[in-house]
C-alpha cells in the first residue's frame, strides 16, 4: 500500500487487515444539478440521487445547495403551493380534516430549529458482501435550519383516539415505473415520534422556501430516524391503529435483522426489525482527503457529530489506525436532534502517510465501532469511524 501510495506509513503495524486507506478510497466525480453545488456526487439519475463528500459539510448549518438529494420516485410537476392542501384522516382520528397550506401557515405556531436528516443507506458502500441500492459513502447527511410546526398540534386539532399506534404519510411524488396507480413511498413513525415537540410539518428551509427537490411547498421532518421517514410533497397523514403499512414499511426495506447475522446469510422477512433511531455518527469536514501537512506542526481537526435520538457525550480523534485517542472539545447542539461541532488537534512526529480517525460516543455510552458494523441485507447503519487521509511532508 505504501508503494500505491508512494508514501511510507508510520504506523502500518496498526492498519487492521484488509483495510483500504482512505486516500484511495475517496474519489467523487462532480456532477452539476441545478440549485447544487458542483461537488456533490449523483449515484442514481432516474430517480434523482446524490451526496455531499464531507468537506463541503464543513456549515455549521447545511447551505440548501449542499444537502444531499434522496429520492424514491420523480418529484411532482407543476406544484401550486396556493391550491396545496393536507388531509389528516385514518382509523383513529377522531375528526378527519383538510388544511390549506395557508391555515397550516396561519393557525398553528412556527418554530424554527436546526434538525439532522440522515439517509439509513448512508455508507452502504462498505458493506461486503454488497448490498443492493445507492452505494452512499458518507454524504447521505446534513442538518438544515427548518421552520415549520409542529406535527402534534395538527394531529390534536383533529383529535387522536387511544387506538393510535402510528401516522403513516402520503405524498405527492410519482413511482419510479410511471404506474399512476403505485406509491413511490409512504412510511410512517410512532405516536410517541409523532408527537415529539421536534417532528415538524416544514414549509420553509435556512429561512427560504423548500426546493423542490426536498419537498416543496411541505414536507415532514422526523430527525433522528431514517430520512425515509421525512415525507416529501407531502399530502395526507393518516393516525393508524395499527403499524403503518404502506410503500417501504414492509418487507425488508428499512429494516435489519433483529438478532445479528452471517455476512451474506439469507433472512425472513419476519426476522427484520423496523430500523429507529439512527446509530451515534461522525463526520470530519475540515479536511479533505489528501492534505498535505507539515511534519511536527499540530493540525486542526473539526467536523460534526450527531446520535439518533440522543446527545452526543464524546468525540475522539487517532492519527496511528485507532491505537491512541484524543478527546475533542465538543459544542452542546443548538437544540434537540441537531448536530454537535467538535474540534481537535493531532500531530503528526515523520514524514509519511496518516488518516485521521473520528470516534463519536453517545450519551447512552454506545461508542461507535472502529469498522464495519454487522452486516444486513439492506446495507443500512454503517455508522464505522470516518476516515481522512494525510500526506505529511
Amino acid at each position: 500500500m505504501g508503494a500505491v501510495l508512494g508514501l511510507n506509513i508510520p504506523y502500518a503495524r496498526n492498519m487492521p487487515a484488509g483495510l483500504i486507506p482512505a486516500a484511495l478510497a475517496d474519489t467523487p466525480e462532480g456532477f452539476r444539478i441545478p440549485g447544487k453545488h458542483e461537488g456533490l456526487v449523483v449515484l442514481n439519475d432516474r430517480p434523482l440521487n446524490a451526496e455531499t463528500p464531507a468537506y463541503l459539510l464543513n456549515d455549521d448549518i447545511t447551505p440548501n445547495d449542499r444537502l444531499f438529494v434522496r429520492n424514491n420516485g420523480f418529484p411532482p410537476s407543476n406544484v401550486d403551493a396556493s391550491t396545496w392542501t393536507l388531509d389528516i384522516g385514518g382509523e383513529s382520528v377522531r375528526t378527519a380534516k383538510r388544511f390549506t397550506l395557508e391555515e397550516l401557515k396561519s393557525r398553528f405556531p412556527k418554530q424554527t430549529l436546526q434538525l439532522q436528516l440522515e439517509c439509513g443507506g448512508n455508507g452502504r458502500s462498505e458493506y461486503r458482501p454488497r448490498a443492493r441500492g445507492n452505494q452512499w459513502s458518507t454524504g447521505a447527511v446534513g442538518c438544515p435550519e427548518w421552520t415549520g410546526i409542529r406535527l402534534r398540534d395538527v394531529l390534536e386539532e383533529c383529535g387522536v383516539q387511544d387506538s393510535a399506534v402510528y401516522i403513516g404519510y402520503q405524498g405527492a411524488d410519482r413511482h419510479a415505473s410511471g404506474d399512476p396507480t403505485k406509491s413511490a413511498i409512504s412510511r410512517g413513525v410512532p405516536m410517541a415520534k409523532a408527537l415529539e415537540d421536534e417532528t415538524l410539518l416544514a414549509f420553509s428551509i435556512n429561512g427560504g422556501e423548500i426546493p423542490a427537490l426536498h419537498g416543496a411547498p411541505l414536507r415532514l421532518v422526523c430527525a433522528g430516524w431514517p430520512g425515509s421517514t421525512s415525507g416529501k410533497w407531502l399530502t395526507r397523514i393518516d393516525i393508524r391503529d395499527r403499524v403503518h403499512d404502506g410503500t417501504k414499511m414492509t418487507g425488508k426495506a428499512y429494516r435489519v435483522p433483529c438478532t445479528p447475522v452471517a455476512p451474506g446469510e439469507a433472512v425472513d422477512e419476519s426476522e427484520m426489525c423496523i430500523i429507529e433511531s439512527m446509530p451515534v455518527k461522525s463526520l470530519i469536514t475540515s479536511i479533505r482527503s489528501g492534505t498535505v501537512h507539515p511534519v511536527n506542526e499540530p493540525i486542526r481537526v473539526g467536523g460534526h457529530a450527531w446520535a439518533g435520538d440522543l446527545e452526543v457525550r464524546q468525540v475522539e480523534l487517532s492519527g496511528d489506525f485507532g491505537q491512541t485517542w484524543s478527546t475533542c472539545e465538543l459544542r452542546e447542539p443548538p437544540n434537540r436532534l441537531a448536530w454537535q461541532r467538535f474540534e481537535g488537534e493531532l500531530t503528526f512526529p515523520v514524514e509519511g502517510y496518516y488518516e485521521i480517525w473520528a470516534r463519536a460516543t453517545d450519551q447512552a455510552g454506545r461508542m461507535q465501532p472502529m469498522l464495519v458494523p454487522g452486516w444486513n441485507p439492506k446495507g443500512y447503519l454503517n455508522n464505522a469511524c470516518h476516515r481522512v487521509a494525510v500526506r505529511v511532508a
